[in-house]
């Protein structure tokens, strides 16, 4: 696959089904025998689709498009949601891939648009919070990300763990 054919662009709300699909299917590759299998197995575009109807007009969504037009992966981003880490004001809310895109450098590029986002929006840090299983975590650590936190989230009743990554500086992210 020629990564060339990849584009990225701002979302629009006719994206949503597209970015819902991609939402599901990567989290049943990417969480699968971490998550438990009966959360995977209930979650559906159609609810994911609601999720990013809503979340589309806010902004700070950008889509990865190959060249028969279809969305392979996605991201999102904007202020820090949780108030608790002193210093940090923007957050990468996801990011997901389809399997068979991921390793292309699909995902810095994805990361590109939501750090602009943040400039943009005066916002001058970053932090991501990943589930520790989670190999993305090597993605957070080779775009520079620092180990700020660790917290316990439950899913479906399963204990886990999720590691909170932080850019002091958004510029330093590449």
């Amino acid at each position: 696959m020629d990564n060339k054919a990849i584009k990225i662009r701002k979302a629009i709300l006719s994206d949503s089904k597209g970015i819902a699909k991609v939402h599901v299917e990567s989290w049943k590759t990417t969480y699968a025998h971490i998550v438990p299998e009966e959360y995977l197995n209930n979650l559906t575009y159609e609810s994911r689709e609601q999720i990013w109807i809503n979340s589309i007009p806010n902004g700070g969504v950008y889509v990865a498009e190959n060249n028969e037009g279809e969305i392979v992966g996605f991201s999102s981003g904007g202020k820090e949601r949780s108030g608790k880490y002193d210093g940090y004001d923007g957050e990468l809310y996801a990011i997901y891939i389809l399997k068979e895109y991921q390793g292309q450098g699909i995902g810095k590029a994805l990361v590109q648009p939501i750090i602009e986002e943040l400039k943009g929006l005066g916002l001058n840090s970053l932090l991501v919070l990943v589930l520790k299983d989670n190999a993305s975590c090597l993605f957070y650590e080779a775009l520079g990300g620092k180990k700020i936190d660790e917290l316990e989230v439950q899913i479906a009743g399963k204990k886990l763990t999720e590691v909170v990554y932080g850019w002091e500086n958004v510029k330093d992210v590449f």
